[in-house]
């Protein structure tokens, strides 16, 4: 961890409410000279209480929406240190679907406080986390490169490109949309696990075993291929662009609006309850299970049971969503290959892709 000269007390306040931003990592020194103190110096027991209160916060209510009146009236230092204990936590946990719920939940707090900042202030926020942020009257704007990076992942249809004022390779946008789109990039940033050494690893595991239990109960690890829900469906018959949704949300990772509603459509007409849909998207940075089980049951019930058609590939293609040429991500060699079937010119719907690699004679997939 990179040590900088100590923080102007200014600075310290803007640390503590945003404590990912570089240059916080310069309280470590200051604060707690050394990373054992933090982990068991019986004078760090509230900084440790309140990580874990964010840790939990975060698990129980995503959205953000969950207050922690305890954060909100520490001291600025308490305040970094408890970001930087919970961080250390969740390296320690066993699999990475917390680290996303947490960075979804610490993302939106962010967002709180930046959408009622004035411009010139949300610009050198912008600055300092890495993104260029030109205040152009009312508004603000991001070279486009900057504005595709934040966008894309964000669901919301009115922040596609198509539906933005383009002017000299720069997006214009208002002071709420603009914190939105940090809010993205906070959340990415914070979705990536601290990287620590496997000594500290195992005194957290050892020291807070009984917190990392409890944790994984209110946020089990997402729902694998294995999973007794897909027993009747195929999914190694699955195309590509599914093979691929199903990876992200596994992996904690956000997928799109559209590509949530492709994913459910496609695995109610192939055969999938809906509970395993459900479970499909366990995985998902800011998932709500009754939420989910709203938007799945309005998917699947639509024409009495039918359900909403997949889109298809051309639809999914102007999603970005479309991998014919192989998904560079996959795990297997054999992924990465070109999908030659996806070439086929009467190939237009992903639901095609999977029937047509079903051996002749099997028989036909249970209607959801």
């Amino acid at each position: 961890m990179a040590i900088r000269r100590p923080p102007a007390i200014a600075e310290r306040a803007l640390f503590a409410e945003y404590p990912f931003l570089p240059g916080a990592e310069s309280l470590v020194q200051e604060l707690a000279p050394s990373l054992r103190e933090l982990l068991d110096d019986p004078a760090f027991r509230r900084v440790r209480e309140l990580g874990r209160s964010r840790v939990r916060a975060a698990s129980d209510d995503p959205s953000g929406a969950t207050g922690m009146a305890e954060l909100s009236v520490a001291a600025p230092d308490e305040r970094f240190l408890s970001f930087l204990y919970a961080r250390l936590l969740l390296a320690a946990a066993p699999h990475r679907a917390p680290l996303r719920r947490w960075a979804v939940a610490e993302a939106k707090l962010a967002f709180a406080r930046l959408r009622t900042s004035d411009l010139e202030s949300l610009g050198d926020f912008a600055g300092r986390l890495g993104y260029e942020l030109a205040v152009e009257g009312p508004e603000v704007s991001f070279p486009i490169e900057a504005y595709l990076k934040l966008a894309v992942p964000i669901r919301e249809a009115e922040f596609r490109l198509a539906s933005q004022r383009l002017s000299r390779g720069r997006v214009s946008v208002g002071r709420e949309r603009a914190a939105r789109l940090l809010q993205e990039g906070i959340r990415s940033l914070l979705s990536e696990p601290l990287e620590v050494t496997e000594e500290v690893v195992r005194a957290l595991r050892e020291g807070e075993s009984e917190f990392l239990a409890d944790l994984a109960e209110r946020v089990p690890a997402p729902t694998g291929r294995g999973s007794a829900g897909f027993a009747r469906l195929f999914p190694e018959r699955f195309p590509p662009c599914i093979r691929k949704m199903r990876r992200m949300l596994n992996a904690g990772e956000n997928l799109s609006h559209s590509g949530r509603f492709a994913l459910a459509a496609f695995l109610h007409r192939a055969g999938a309850d809906a509970e395993t849909i459900v479970d499909s998207f366990r995985g998902a940075p800011d998932f709500d299970e009754g939420i989910t089980r709203y938007q799945v049951e309005h998917i699947t019930r639509r024409n009495e049971g039918q359900g909403y058609e997949p889109p298809e590939c051309a639809t999914l293609r102007t999603h970005g969503l479309c991998l014919r040429d192989g998904d560079p991500d996959a795990p297997l060699p054999a992924d990465r290959l070109r999908e030659p079937l996806c070439f086929e010119p009467t190939l237009r719907h992903p639901l095609q892709y999977y029937r047509s690699r079903e051996p002749r004679g099997a028989p036909p997939p249970v209607p959801g």
